[in-house]
């Protein structure tokens, strides 16, 4: 029979024995326990015929660069990657704005970084053009700083890209609720609120496409416009240059007018680009410092270049955090009637 202290001794080398087993995680400074690997959840297909566009090639990438095995988690929707990060399948995430904000907002997900655009930057702005020589148009360019534009929009007949489109409805009335210019009609927590807000506001004619007919989208919302059928088109600030500022003019819709008849009002805010999400508690510091510098370092190398180009579609990615991405963009639409129910509905598995 063992004595007391040999059993002692024997269940303490045991104990270390077994941390040394599962030694796949230590803490970090954060406090966060580090895995053995780490999980991106991310769209993959059940075969890839081009190897460029492999997605496994982006894991192998980034194993190699921070020494630690680095998985993906297959998902199909930005709501099963939310799903993901919320109950630990995957690490890190890349989604839309949109479901971003959803993260952040009501589950506390983070931003460790986002892609660029293919013009450079994390964002595009929402604006709204006129004709020359209307009265909104006018009024923007008299001078006279007390004249406002934006108020000169009631009354005017309006052409959105669709339906709760970000730059083509959502940031524009969010900004024109937000700063006084009219009032939600209907119930503040109710989405179908924000038509009824358009038309009071605009007109009832207001053109809110469905899909596949001929003002839906970025084109359809300037086409209304080139067409006589609305007054102010909302759209993101490249609409003109892409359909009617082609250097080949041939590339130029058919309908365009002369650039001279297009005027743009001062944006209404930012749309963010993609952001990698994270759950806070779920990754370390280290691991996730590490992840994010690889990934901005893959504009260093032709293998990481055509990583991004033909996996992740941005020519870059960049370090930031959920303020300096989401804050503004978050600022307006929380302006618009139930939207904070209708995108939990929306990217939910």
């Amino acid at each position: 029979m063992l004595s007391k202290p040999i059993f002692l001794i024997l269940i303490i080398v045991a104990s270390s024995l077994s941390g040394c087993i599962a030694g796949e995680q230590r803490i970090d400074d954060g406090g966060i326990t580090e895995s053995k690997s780490i999980k991106i959840a991310f769209s993959i297909k059940d075969d890839y015929s081009n190897f460029d566009e492999n997605p496994y090639r982006l894991a192998d990438y980034l194993s190699k660069q921070i020494g630690k095995p680095v998985e993906l988690y297959p998902i199909t929707s930005d709501a099963l990657a939310l799903e993901a990060l919320r109950f630990g399948s995957a690490d890190m995430a890349f989604m839309d704005g949109g479901a971003g904000w959803v993260g952040w907002q009501k589950y506390g997900l983070q931003v460790a970084a986002a892609d660029l655009n293919s013009d450079g930057r994390t964002y595009y702005q929402a604006h709204a053009w006129v004709l020359n020589g209307s009265e909104v148009a006018n009024a923007l360019q008299d001078g006279n700083e007390s004249t406002d534009p934006f108020a000169l929009l009631e009354g005017k007949t309006s052409c959105h890209t669709g339906w709760l489109k970000s730059a083509g409805m959502l940031i524009p009335m969010g900004y024109l609720i937000g700063n006084n210019y009219t009032e939600v009609l209907g119930d503040t927590e109710d989405i179908e609120s924000l038509r009824n807000t358009i038309f009071n506001f605009f007109s009832e004619q207001a053109s809110i496409p469905e899909s596949g007919t001929p003002y839906y989208g970025y084109s359809g919302a300037l086409k209304c416009l080139s067409d006589g059928i609305g007054d102010v088109a909302f759209a993101k600030d490249s609409t003109i240059d892409s359909y009617c500022n082609n250097d080949n003019a041939e590339a130029n819709k058919e309908w365009c007018l002369e650039l001279h008849n297009y005027i743009k009002l001062p944006a209404f805010g930012n749309a963010p680009s993609h952001p990698l999400m994270y759950q806070s508690d779920s990754i370390s510091d280290s691991d996730r410092v590490a992840i994010v510098s690889a990934l901005v370092g893959l504009q260093e190398s032709e293998d990481g270049r055509s990583i991004l180009e033909n996996i992740l579609n941005t020519p870059g990615i960049i370090e930031t955090n959920a303020e300096q991405h989401l804050d503004s963009y978050s600022a307006l639409i929380s302006q618009v009637p139930g939207i904070s129910q209708y995108m939990e509905e929306k990217y939910q598995a």
